[in-house]
């Protein structure tokens, strides 16, 4: 009588196995400007607009890599606002683009030679399509290393809740931050920024809507 045979399955390891979840912290602004001076002393343009699209805008990293030039485009002149469709919400969500972030787009489309219909951060790849929400990730880990952060701590939300962030310490306006991030509920935003309940709660009595 034979042996039974025995089935070893190898599994896959969990993609989060060893990392430390949780909410990603936002940069501070001399981290902002440690990573800035970086790429633009590296001659990185690409990565430059990235990054400075990806803090004014405040988008989901999926809705950031299928940005097309015409999202944020006339003919060849940068918007200083544009606005899109969030995927996850299906909901308009308007930002600004800032004279810096507007040069910096500019500089990118011209030494890539985007046209309207074109992706903003094509892939290398992968004729017309974008960058995938992973290889962006893995470019915002690149950001974060350069000027001595863990990316434990740090991830691709840390670029959508930056300048909320500061927004909110510099003002304490929660209606304003819950509209530049596209929340549809004020609660969302309190968890997102983690202010303390109490503060929101009279923050947000104090706020017409």
């Amino acid at each position: 009588m034979s042996e039974p045979r025995v089935i070893v399955e190898h599994l896959k390891s969990p993609w989060n196995k060893g990392k430390l979840l949780g909410q990603k912290r936002p940069l501070k602004l001399k981290e902002i400007w440690g990573i800035r001076i970086r790429l633009e002393l590296a001659g990185k343009t690409r990565d430059l607009a990235m990054f400075n699209l990806a803090i004014d805008s405040k988008l989901r990293g999926c809705d950031l890599m299928n940005l097309k030039v015409k999202d944020i485009s006339h003919g060849i002149s940068i918007q200083s606002r544009a606005i899109i469709i969030q995927k996850k919400t299906g909901k308009p969500v308007q930002f600004e683009i800032t004279e810096e972030t507007r040069k910096s787009l500019r500089d990118w489309i011209d030494n890539k030679r985007l046209t309207s219909n074109d992706f903003l951060f094509p892939s290398r790849v992968v004729p017309n399509r974008p960058l995938t929400t992973r290889q962006y990730a893995r470019i915002v880990d690149q950001w974060v290393t350069s000027v001595g952060l863990d990316v434990c701590d740090y991830g691709t939300h840390t670029m959508r809740r930056t300048k909320p962030t500061l927004i909110y310490r510099r003002t304490h306006d929660l209606r304003a931050v819950q509209l530049l991030l596209g929340h549809s509920k004020l609660d969302s935003t309190v968890r997102y920024l983690g202010v303390e309940l109490d503060d929101a709660l009279i923050l947000a009595e104090q706020t017409d809507v």
